[in-house]
């Protein structure tokens, strides 16, 4: 029982390191009172740049990958390993170091199913690429992404643990795109420019 208060509580401290707000601190711009005041990579590369967005994307994948790692390697308990990925996103969600105002999860989320069942979420994230490229909506491509994944887990996987933590995350991330959601329905939702789908430098995002 102690471990896995132990590997929980650590899984939730790893997902709260808010790695978007600290580096885009060190450019002297404050996330939560800029852009969408999101914390994520998608605020960051409105705000900071590519470059920023790129890092952050990776560290913020990288705290969902460790949660999960670390607890396959100290537990063969599947419930737990599972328990550990949705605590890295809760984290992320509600990050104890930034006064529990943090992101969407998106990126931990697919981190930590990237440690369980990687085939679902590459299918996943060609979904994300596909969307972006067709509607240059990153919100919405992340809703589609975030949806599928409980879907290609139940088949490709299957285990009752990590289908109903899919589901779950799922759950959660779609529930924390609920303003881009109403957005999108009213068609004020912010596009990602041209440049970022064909590779010229241009701005970031356009309304």
């Amino acid at each position: 029982m102690m471990t896995a208060l132990i590997l929980l509580a650590c899984a939730y401290g790893v997902g709260s390191l808010s790695f978007g707000l600290w580096l885009a601190g060190t450019q002297g711009v404050d996330l939560r009172a800029t852009g969408s005041r999101n914390v994520g990579a998608t605020n960051v590369l409105r705000t900071v740049g590519r470059l920023f967005a790129a890092v952050v994307l990776v560290l913020d994948a990288a705290k969902g990958a460790v949660a999960v790692v670390v607890a396959r390697i100290v537990t063969n308990e599947p419930w737990l390993v599972v328990g550990c990925a949705v605590a890295a996103v809760a984290g992320h969600v509600w990050p104890i170091w930034a006064g529990f105002r943090g992101g969407k999860g998106v990126a931990t989320l697919a981190g930590a199913y990237g440690a369980l069942v990687p085939v679902a979420v590459m299918w996943s994230g060609v979904l994300f690429v596909c969307v972006v490229a067709m509607t240059r909506y990153i919100s919405l491509a992340s809703i589609v992404a975030v949806a599928a994944l409980p879907i290609g887990t139940l088949l490709l996987d299957g285990r009752p643990s990590t289908t109903l933590g899919a589901f779950g995350l799922a759950a959660l991330v779609v529930w924390r795109h609920g303003a881009n959601i109403a957005r999108l329905i009213d068609g004020s939702e912010s596009r990602v420019s041209r440049s970022i789908v064909t590779g010229r430098r241009r701005g970031p995002f356009v309304a």
